[in-house]
C-alpha cells in the first residue's frame, strides 16, 4: 500500500520531467522567447528533483534530490552565464560524491576499479587539452575533475552500474562535447545533436536508478519506477 502510495504520487513528476526533457529538444531552436526557454530546460531535471523527492525521503534521498535540483538550477544558469553554471553544476557533482561514498561496492573487479582510474584521468586530461581559447582551460579542466569524480564513483558505488554509473558516463559525454564545441567541434552539428539527449538520458537513468535502489534498501517491494 505504501508502495503505491509512492508510485502515485511520483509518476506524475517523471512523466513531466520526460515531457519537458524531449520537447526541450524541440523547441531549444524555436522562437520561443528565451526565459521561457530558459525555464522548459529547467523543468526536465527539475521535475526529476521532485520525483526523487517523492520517492525516498530519508537522507539518501534528500541528496539525490539535491543533486538534481542543483542541475537544475545549473541548466537555467548556464543559459545566463557559463560559470555560474558550472559552479552550480560540480556543487551537484559534489553532492553526488557524498551520496556515492555513502554507498560503497564491497567488492570490485580489476576491470571496473580500472574503469574508474581511466575516468579520473583521462576526463580533466581531455577537457584541459579540448578548448581552443586556452585561458579558459585550466577552470575547465578543474570542473571536468569534479566531474569525472563523480563518474568514477558512481561507477564503483553499490548502485546498478548499468543504471546510474551509465548515466554518470553519458553525462560525462555530454560535458565532453560541450568542450568540444569550443574546440575541435566548432563548425561540427554533432554537438548540438547530442549534448542535450546524453545530458537528460544521464540525469534520467541517475535519479531513477538511485531512487528504485533506495526504496529496495529500505525494504520495499522493486518496482519499475
Amino acid at each position: 500500500m505504501v508502495m503505491r502510495k509512492a508510485l502515485a504520487e511520483s509518476r506524475p513528476f517523471l512523466l513531466l520531467s520526460l515531457f519537458f526533457g524531449i520537447s526541450y529538444f524541440l523547441v531549444k531552436d524555436s522562437s520561443m522567447p528565451g526565459l521561457y526557454q530558459m525555464v522548459w530546460k529547467g523543468a526536465a531535471v527539475g521535475f526529476l528533483a521532485l520525483y526523487a523527492w517523492a520517492r525516498h525521503k530519508g537522507q539518501d534521498g534528500w541528496l539525490i534530490t539535491g543533486v538534481m535540483a542543483l542541475g537544475s538550477v545549473g541548466d537555467m544558469l548556464i543559459e545566463l552565464d557559463l560559470i555560474w553554471g558550472a559552479i552550480a553544476f560540480l556543487a551537484g557533482h559534489l553532492v553526488a560524491i557524498w551520496l556515492y561514498a555513502r554507498h560503497r561496492r564491497a567488492q570490485l573487479a580489476v576491470s571496473q576499479r580500472g574503469l574508474a582510474l581511466v575516468m579520473l584521468i583521462a576526463v580533466p586530461v581531455i577537457s584541459y587539452l579540448l578548448p581552443s581559447d586556452r585561458t579558459g582551460a585550466p577552470g575547465i579542466a578543474l570542473y571536468a575533475t569534479g566531474l569525472a569524480a563523480m563518474a568514477a564513483m558512481a561507477w564503483t558505488s553499490s548502485f546498478p552500474r548499468y543504471r546510474v554509473g551509465l548515466g554518470a558516463v553519458l553525462f560525462v559525454l555530454s560535458d565532453l562535447l560541450i568542450f568540444a564545441r569550443i574546440g575541435p567541434l566548432a563548425n561540427s552539428p554533432m554537438p548540438d545533436l547530442l549534448i542535450w539527449p546524453l545530458y537528460y538520458a544521464g540525469q534520467l537513468l541517475i535519479c531513477t536508478g538511485v531512487a528504485q535502489t533506495l526504496r529496495n534498501f529500505a525494504g520495499e517491494v522493486p518496482s519499475s519506477y
